[in-house]
């Protein structure tokens, strides 16, 4: 796969990722290089890289506990504690090693540290090479709500490892995936025949994959500090981020990966993009069956449902009080800033607890 050169920063590939990321340590001369992980990487996936990139007695690894609920103000304490000990100064190095959480905090963390020092994400989930580590948003999450501290701040590359994906339940792999269909969903109906073709259980296409990475990596670097052109890459999430919230929040509820809470917000949205834009119903229900063969469908009470609409409330795309959502005119005609009242969202997940 070639090498992708954004407005800003480039992301590599497979072998001729280790090459640059060599000659970019050795221009550069970094003062200290420090490898951020979580539990699950720093098991799963540091020797790899180590093994690749051979330069183990040269950098200090340090780690934090896996899952989206550490994914906090405490653990930026715990780390920055870690850069000081080290004697981190602005002229080192940190490299991001993990999924989603992993790009988002450590990034927040080198873009705080010492006013920030520059880094680089290494992503080892599909979620995380197509979405998470691209585009230089970083942050934390407050009292459990999803992003709602942190500043954009560019990588100086994004290293990806597609030998990473082997490391990976299949549940994450899904979670990926549901970026990818959303992917399709907001650029043309093209790549949807694709991805509706996929079995992702099976096989996941390299051009597909590929093209997920060209897709997110252009809309961010056409509009970096998310003005226009980058919200329509919020479809799905502002009913998605919501429910994955109150999932994590709710002690009777399994925790639903990113990815899954997504497909879920997909499904809402796109109901209410017949609604409001007079999507079609028709290919409406076909994306929606797709969607659900892929990600369990979950059921919502009318309480959980209040409780869900009030957490869209704090999502960062409203204004005035307003819930904003991303919706679909057609497959790749998105529509952002689109209001929509409280009762129809009600309807909304009524049609998912309906769905079959």
């Amino acid at each position: 796969m070639d090498s992708i050169i954004t407005n800003n920063y480039p992301l590599h590939f497979n072998n001729t990722a280790y090459e640059k990321l060599s000659t970019f340590i050795e221009k550069n001369n970094f003062s200290k290089i420090i490898i951020i992980t979580d539990t699950n990487t720093r098991l799963l996936c540091l020797n790899k890289f180590y093994s690749k990139f051979n330069k183990e007695n040269e950098i200090v690894n340090i780690s934090f506990s896996a899952g989206e609920k550490n994914k906090n103000l405490s653990t930026c304490e715990e780390l920055w504690t870690s850069l000081s000990k080290y004697g981190v100064d602005r002229s080192s190095l940190i490299i991001n090693l993990g999924g989603g959480v992993v790009t988002d905090l450590g990034g927040f963390v080198a873009s705080t540290f010492l006013r920030g020092i520059q880094f680089i994400n290494m992503p080892t989930t599909l979620l995380s090479m197509v979405d998470a580590s691209i585009g230089g948003k970083t942050g934390i999450d407050l009292n459990n709500i999803k992003n709602q501290i942190g500043v954009i701040n560019n990588p100086s590359m994004v290293i990806i490892d597609s030998e990473f994906l082997e490391t990976l339940p299949l549940e994450e792999m899904k979670s990926g995936f549901s970026e990818m269909i959303k992917h399709s969903l907001i650029t043309g109906i093209t790549y949807w025949e694709a991805i509706k073709s996929t079995n992702i259980i099976s096989f996941l296409p390299e051009n597909c994959f590929y093209n997920s990475i060209l897709i997110k990596s252009k809309i961010v670097g056409d509009d970096p500090y998310e003005k226009g052109l980058r919200k329509v890459l919020n479809y799905g999430h502002t009913v998605g981020h919501a429910i994955e919230t109150f999932c994590l929040n709710t002690d009777n509820r399994k925790d639903l990966t990113h990815g899954h809470s997504i497909a879920l917000g997909m499904v809402i949205e796109g109901y209410l993009s017949t609604i409001k834009l007079n999507f079609d119903k028709k290919l409406n229900s076909e994306i929606n069956h797709f969607l659900l063969l892929n990600f369990e469908k979950n059921i919502f009470s009318e309480k959980e449902i209040e409780e869900i609409i009030r957490l869209m409330s704090f999502d960062k795309k409203n204004k005035d009080g307003q819930i904003n959502f991303v919706l679909l005119k057609e497959i790749g005609k998105p529509m952002v800033d689109q209001k929509i009242d409280t009762n129809t969202i009600k309807k909304s997940f009524k049609y998912l607890n309906d769905f079959s």
